[in-house]
């Protein structure tokens, strides 16, 4: 199980770092605007940022734990 949570998080947060760069150069280009209004906050290239960093933090957390494990069976 922590295999897969470790292989889904890394995904998602190089998604999202690939979303948010894709965003943020549209909007550098004036192309469209990469804000998306909501009834809380805005999202932005900046939330994809912040989702990306949360998911590969948590992969390698999981990969630390991993490891840990194997050294200590």
């Amino acid at each position: 199980m922590e295999k897969y949570i470790m292989q889904l998080s890394y995904w998602l947060g190089v998604i999202f770092i690939a979303l948010a760069v894709v965003a943020r150069g549209l909007n550098v280009l004036g192309v469209i605007s990469a804000s998306v209004l909501t009834r809380g906050n805005p999202i932005s290239f900046r939330s994809l940022v912040d989702g990306a960093i949360l998911f590969l933090l948590t992969s390698i957390a999981t990969t630390g734990y991993l490891w840990f494990k194997k050294k200590d069976a």
